[in-house]
């Protein structure tokens, strides 16, 4: 497979934090379950318990933040790193929120942490829970009543240990901005994942994040969601929250590329429906079961479905977030199975390459980050999809089908060609006027648009020179050692 890698980013330009969020391509970690490099800190470590600590630390991730950098992560999303109550392994056990939980590192150790990623031109953020502590908190006994609420729901399990916060407490909410003013002036962080903003009061969310954003124009504020992502744009208008997870375009994209011949419009249909560009895009997490798993048990090649999935999250509006062990890729049939320690020694070279690759060309072309969306072609399961920006126009080509298909396109302006940058292809239109863009079963393409070339003669002119040289020299060569035979 030919590689093309861009030097350096995008022109620079100026954006909204909403706008730049979108140039992030964000790497989610479950700290505990992802790489144990300092086994000083193992006291709660039980790795045949899937509710145990597995020893994950801060020194793990420093271990592999070059190799996340050559992926093309910018930003490591970590999940929250405050003091939990035993077996708390997940985060979401608070104890205390202002001290590091022991089991991944010291205050030193996160902050190298912080200071190694930005050496590296990458960011930091991590996520902060805001309406749940441990029922083991001190406060949930020495606090007044009217700090906590009954719980509103059951599940996922970590619920059953917990408290709810009364968000609509004027106390509560001042003790809470207090936490999130603590950890940006201790760390240096780069931004915060505000833990299930749909299960939070509106009012809280609207003044956390304008606090917040108010002292740190730049720090990126995201939303996670627990149950249901059906708020999201009243979320976003009224906070200054710049994206949040969209679980419907991840169930969407995770049940057509699951299987052969699911029409990628689907996707579309389901981002039209609020054509938002303040999503977080994924197909992994750490509840359900992982989309490697899902998609092989259709027996579809896991190479082959991670391309075409990729391929979407990258070029499509939103911002992609790959949630651990995805990039190698690793499989789980439920979450104790998808949250196990990546293993990292069976990774796949190829589709390595593929994330740098579409890592690149999103990171090298606007339009990719910020352009105008729309589905401009289908043909059963393979759509054609357009995006530009500032004069840039890029097509998308994603082929779900189980056979080649074709999309004609006859709204590009006549004498251009297209230039596929995934598999070196090029589209000039036919004498009808029409460009014909046809990709293989289960491939995708992404094209740029320019005027058309034709053949590239100085090139072919060279190679020919240099053939007609070889050949001079071989018969030059042949009467050299012909003479030198006949004198012998």
């Amino acid at each position: 497979m030919t590689c093309i890698f861009f030097l350096g980013t995008n022109l620079s330009i100026l954006v909204s934090a909403e706008e730049k969020v979108q140039e992030e391509v964000i790497y989610n970690v479950l700290i505990d379950r992802y790489n144990n490099r300092n086994h000083q800190i193992d006291q709660q470590v039980d790795v045949e318990n899937p509710l145990k600590y597995h020893g994950g630390d801060f020194e793990g991730i420093i271990n592999k933040l070059d190799d996340l950098k050559e992926l093309g992560v910018t930003t490591i999303s970590l999940s929250p790193i405050m003091a939990n109550a035993d077996d708390g392994y997940h985060g979401y056990w608070i104890e205390d929120f202002y001290k590091i939980e022991e089991q991944f590192g010291t205050m030193e150790d996160f902050q190298l942490l912080v200071e190694e990623a930005h050496n590296r031109n990458m960011k930091i953020i991590i996520e902060f829970v805001t309406k749940y502590v441990a029922e083991s908190h001190p406060i949930v006994n020495e606090a007044e009543k009217d700090w906590f609420t009954d719980q509103e729901q059951s599940g996922p399990d970590w619920l059953d240990h917990t408290a709810s916060l009364n968000l609509e407490n004027e106390e509560v909410k001042s003790y809470m901005m207090d936490v999130a003013d603590y950890w940006i002036n201790e760390t240096d962080i780069d931004g915060y994942l505000l833990h299930g903003v749909d299960r939070v009061p509106m009012e809280f969310l609207t003044e956390l994040t304008e606090h917040i954003q108010a002292n740190n124009p730049n720090f990126y504020l995201l939303g996670d969601t627990l149950i249901t992502d059906e708020n999201n744009q009243e979320i976003l208008e009224n906070t200054t929250l710049q994206a949040i997870e969209n679980r419907s375009i991840a169930t969407v994209m995770s049940d057509v590329f699951s299987m052969p011949d699911n029409e990628v419009s689907e996707i579309y249909d389901v981002w039209k429906e609020n054509e938002s560009t303040s999503s977080l895009l994924y197909v992994d997490d750490m509840y359900t079961k992982r989309f490697t798993q899902k998609f092989s048990e259709n027996g579809r090649n896991s190479l082959t479905v991670w391309k075409l999935a990729l391929t979407y999250m990258f070029t499509t509006p939103g911002t992609p977030m790959i949630f651990q062990g995805s990039e190698i890729p690793m499989y789980g049939g439920n979450a104790h199975e998808a949250q196990q320690l990546v293993q990292f020694n069976s990774g796949e070279d190829e589709l390595q390459e593929y994330y740098q690759k579409i890592s690149s060309l999103r990171q090298h072309f606007p339009a990719l980050e910020h352009g105008d969306f729309e589905l401009v072609g289908s043909s059963g399961a393979m759509s054609v999809f357009r995006r530009s920006y500032e004069g840039e126009t890029v097509f998308i080509a994603i082929n779900n089908s189980s056979e080649s298909k074709e999309v004609s396109l006859t709204d590009i302006e006549s004498g251009m060609q297209l230039r596929g940058y995934l598999g070196d292809n090029t589209v000039r239109e036919n004498q009808d006027g029409v460009y014909r863009l046809g990709l293989a079963r289960e491939t995708a393409e992404v094209y740029t648009v320019g005027p058309n070339t034709g053949l590239n003669w100085g090139f072919i002119s060279f190679v020919g020179g240099v053939f007609v040289l070889f050949i001079f020299a071989v018969i030059y060569l042949s009467r050299k050692q012909k003479k030198q035979e006949e004198k012998v």
